[in-house]
């Protein structure tokens, strides 16, 4: 099992950025990929980055290419969401989560199996 929180989140102005933190505890020891995901009042939830378990590969979602990256620190059991040029579209509850198993980097929801509890995120125009 493994624990996992959201640190970071806050409003802000169009254009500008947050770093969002993902805290593991518990067993940390795996091969685990990790995912961010995001959802708003009335939307479906929507992936945004993930990282493979070595931290080489990256994917990230369509609406968040060219602004958004993803990276993480072992040794601190933590993932990080750099946000930049942010969007009013862009407000929604930001979730990290862990894969257990593969350790390859996923966009789809049903493979992952540990999820924090999210972080408010509001960007204002």
């Amino acid at each position: 099992q493994v624990q996992l929180v959201e640190s970071g989140g806050g409003s802000v102005q169009a254009g500008g950025s947050l770093r969002l933190s993902c805290l593991a505890s518990g067993r940390t020891d795996r091969r685990y990929a990790m995912g961010w995901f995001r959802q708003s009042p009335g939307k479906e939830r929507e992936f945004v980055a993930a990282i493979g378990w070595s931290g080489a590969s990256t994917r990230i979602g369509d609406a968040a290419k060219g602004r958004f990256s993803v990276s993480r620190d072992t040794g601190k059991n933590t993932v990080y969401l750099q946000m930049n040029s942010l969007k009013p579209e862009d407000t929604a509850v930001y979730s990290c989560a862990a894969r257990a198993n593969g350790g390859i980097a996923s966009p789809w929801v049903k493979d992952y199996d540990y999820w924090g509890q999210g972080t408010q995120v509001t960007v204002s125009s």
